[in-house]
């Protein structure tokens, strides 16, 4: 991802306000794309809510549980 983001002219980053969290913002000028990971038994997750609420992404996934699978 930090491969394509250097070539693809987008940047990748954590968020974190207050005690939410979205570990993967894909961001250029045009739209955001937001991957969250999850690799627990609790699928839920407030700060990927607040960041779409806020930032208004484009796209949102969630990767591993309640997700899509990591063997996709």
């Amino acid at each position: 991802m930090i491969n394509q983001a250097i070539t693809g002219d987008f940047d990748v980053y954590y968020w974190r306000e207050s005690n939410y969290e979205v570990d993967f913002v894909m961001e250029n000028s045009v739209s955001i794309i937001v991957l969250e990971v999850k690799t627990g038994i609790k699928a839920e997750n407030q700060g990927m809510r607040i960041f779409s609420e806020k930032y208004h992404p484009l796209k949102m996934f969630t990767i591993g549980t309640g997700g899509i699978p990591y063997e996709f």
